[in-house]
């Protein structure tokens, strides 16, 4: 009952915000701008409303409040998550309000999340000790004391989880879609594993995708923007992190890996070489899109890969048992 509740009340009140806040973007122009270097065909977009992400925090934060007591493992969660979404609204908020395009810097955004990634250290430090350094190595019943290294670990996660679900952010509905068999994977961990609280904000996330959607499918009404997809990334992270399935979750969010891979090998290969390309486009969701596909198409495709790679993790989930 609370976790279908948790689901439900993100979804709803996600959706009922889109006839609030949509036309207040527009009165606001928050509008978002489209980068030249983009495929052509997005540049009709330019204007769509964008900090979308807003109705999702409120979507989730109702369902935690109605259905959930604030655990320790929930404040984490949402601080992780509010963190992540605070860093996006401030590169929103740079973008649409002082109009340079590009948001935070680079340098800027990174050491804001390396900070955020930081104060989750400081608590496995202090309040976990030892036991909260373990890693699991999914498909078997192993498990392995990292010590320090963990810590670099948890950087690494946190920063590529947060980054890489913000990259797969291109294209309308896509970043939401892929998502869903993400956290219902996780919300079935977290179960399995007893943590309940945990499998309601996993639902919560889930819901509030849902709900986003109803607003943000082909042709979107609106876009989430970093407020919404580093939110997104953060929440991801959190679950890997607290279900201590750090590992899985590079096999559960393949798409993601995938998404930030292509970028890493085109510029690589395009400074390696001269400027040549692997890709005609990356993130990878544009190389299909320039070689044909419908927006749709490339959605509704990976959205399919999203549930194979996730139905993949389950499997190894269940050959270790959980691990820990």
């Amino acid at each position: 009952m609370q976790a279908a509740g948790a689901l439900l009340t993100a979804l709803v009140v996600c959706a009922a915000l889109g006839p609030v806040l949509i036309p207040a973007l527009h009165k606001l122009k928050f509008g978002q701008s489209i980068r030249d270097v983009g495929p052509a065909s997005h540049m009709k977009k330019s204007g769509t409303p964008t900090m979308g992400g807003i109705m999702m925090l409120c979507g989730l934060f109702a369902a935690m409040v109605l259905w959930n007591r604030f655990t320790p493992l929930i404040v984490i969660a949402f601080v992780l998550t509010f963190g992540h979404a605070l860093i996006g609204f401030l590169d929103d908020y740079i973008k649409v309000v002082m109009k340079r395009n590009l948001g935070l810097t680079a340098k800027q955004k990174l050491a804001l999340q390396i900070a955020l990634a930081l104060a989750y250290i400081y608590y496995v430090e202090q309040h976990v000790g030892a036991s909260g350094t373990v890693l699991w190595i999914p498909g078997t019943s192993v498990t392995v004391q990292m010590g320090g290294l963990y810590y670099v670990l948890v950087l690494l996660l946190l920063v590529g989880t947060t980054n890489a679900v913000n990259l797969t952010d291109g294209l309308d509905g896509l970043v939401s879609s892929v998502s869903i068999p993400v956290l219902l994977t996780y919300a079935f961990v977290a179960w399995q594993s007893g943590e309940g609280d945990l499998c309601l904000f996993a639902l919560a996330v889930l819901g509030s995708c849902a709900g986003f959607l109803v607003w943000n499918r082909h042709p979107a009404k609106v876009f989430m923007g970093d407020t919404g997809s580093l939110a997104l990334g953060g929440a991801v992270a959190a679950l890997a992190l607290l279900t201590h399935t750090e590992v899985l979750l590079v096999i559960v969010g393949g798409v993601y890996v995938f998404e930030a891979l292509s970028v890493i090998l085109q510029v690589a290969y395009f400074r390696h070489t001269g400027g040549k390309r692997i890709f005609r486009m990356t993130p990878i969701h544009h190389h299909f899109e320039l070689g044909g596909w419908k927006e749709t198409k490339v959605v509704t495709v990976f959205t399919a890969v999203s549930v194979v790679f996730c139905l993949l993790g389950l499997g190894l989930w269940f050959m270790g048992k959980g691990g820990i």
